[in-house]
């Protein structure tokens, strides 16, 4: 069972992808803001990080960059899923090291694949 890092600040959004990935058999844990995100994956080292890019102190696009650059922390695959979903967005997010972006409203089969293929490398 893969360990999933689930960072979002609506607790609606983060409720919903968290009982996804659960009842899909993975192990869930979540942060609200960028700077717990950071904390979260040096202390639990999940397998992968689904990404919020709007957060409260430090934005997806900050977090990402700074987990890929850190080779204590790059290990976890990173999937950005925001609701800017303009293409420099897309650009800017595989710019800072994510693995994969999903825009929102997404279809929960379509995160829950990405997800599954991630873990799979």
């Amino acid at each position: 069972m893969g360990k999933v890092l689930v960072v979002e600040d609506s607790v609606p959004q983060r409720e919903m992808i968290s009982q996804l990935l659960t009842a899909n058999g993975l192990n869930v844990i979540f942060a609200s803001d960028g700077v717990e995100a950071l904390n979260k994956v040096q202390s639990y080292h999940p397998d992968l990080v689904v990404l919020d890019i709007i957060l409260p102190q430090m934005n997806g696009y900050e977090v990402c960059r700074r987990l890929k650059s850190d080779d204590i922390t790059q290990k976890p695959a990173v999937v950005m899923c925001s609701i800017k979903t303009e293409r420099f967005d897309l650009y800017w997010a595989m710019k800072q090291g994510a693995d994969a972006y999903i825009g929102k409203p997404f279809r929960p089969q379509e995160l829950v694949e990405t997800v599954k293929y991630l873990l799979r490398e």
